[in-house]
């Protein structure tokens, strides 16, 4: 009798997925299972049927909430760019030495949490904090409300997100040919229009990558916007959490995820088109 056995070759190509066999194992169980699940619960509580979409959908308080996340993950990625092009410009132009060393900074702010930033600035910004009191030295008789605003939230998640764009973007600027400026310099490009004209576009990649990595992010951002923003201006993952926490009501919060998580997979579905999501992570 004539025992089949894998060809060497078969054998090579199987060991990849091998190996990948305890991460699909652990999404599986730990991302897959729980999501099918939130999908299954949207449509059958608190009864059958796509009810609570359709008071995701016409509702003014979701739709309020929905254009405060999205307004709130713009202005925080145009921040981002903002603070973090020049920081990974000057990461890109100084000695190594020094690129490192600002490097090392920033991949700091990774070895604390999220919850333990969010509560420095909950200090920082508070009534009696260190900023309230250079108010009062400046002759103010009472500081401006700053916890539990918007501004507050903002503030804290650009700090928090900024280091994704910086290394983003100087991740493409260590690629750039530095023949290809000196080269637009010795056409006549100067100053602006050589940041403009040339520079620029060859750093879109960057931007583009750290925009969305920010953006999506921000999306989903819970912690911060809670503990820092302001109750009338609450994100989408905020709303989410009242809504179980406070209501019990597994349904419509379901649903609200559902309806973010295929808004998300939409802004990543335009992105891999025009880039490609293999590039995401430079």
């Amino acid at each position: 009798m004539r025992i089949l056995t894998a060809s060497p070759e078969k054998r090579q190509n199987l060991i990849p997925w091998l190996l990948l066999l305890p991460l699909m194992a652990y999404l599986l169980a730990f991302f897959f299972v729980p999501l099918v699940q939130v999908a299954i619960m949207s449509v059958t509580e608190p009864q059958l049927g796509l009810g609570n979409y359709e008071k995701v959908m016409t509702s003014p308080l979701y739709r309020k909430v929905f254009i405060n996340t999205f307004s709130t993950a713009l202005l925080v990625t145009v921040c981002c760019l903002i603070v973090g092009y020049p920081i990974a410009y000057l990461m890109a132009h100084t000695t190594k030495k020094r690129a490192m060393l600002i490097l090392m900074l920033i991949t700091m702010s990774f070895w604390t949490s999220f919850l333990v930033r969010t509560y420095a600035w909950m200090v920082l910004l508070g009534r009696n904090g260190p900023i309230a009191w250079v108010f009062l030295q400046f002759g103010w008789d009472e500081p401006p409300q700053m916890l539990f605003t918007r501004f507050a939230s903002t503030l804290a998640m650009v700090h928090i997100l900024v280091p994704y764009m910086i290394m983003n973007i100087y991740s493409v600027m260590q690629k750039i040919d530095p023949s290809l400026v000196r080269s637009a310099e010795s056409m006549g490009a100067r100053g602006l229009a050589l940041f403009r004209h040339v520079y620029l576009p060859l750093t879109a990649p960057g931007i583009a990558n750290g925009a969305v990595l920010v953006f999506v992010i921000c999306l989903g951002f819970y912690v911060t916007p809670v503990l820092l923003g302001s109750p009338r201006e609450q994100m989408v993952a905020g709303l989410i959490g009242r809504q179980i926490e406070e209501f019990l009501a597994f349904g419509p919060g379901s649903a609200i995820a559902i309806v973010l998580l295929v808004i998300t997979l939409i802004v990543l579905a335009i992105y891999h088109r025009r880039f490609g999501l293999d590039k995401l992570y430079g």
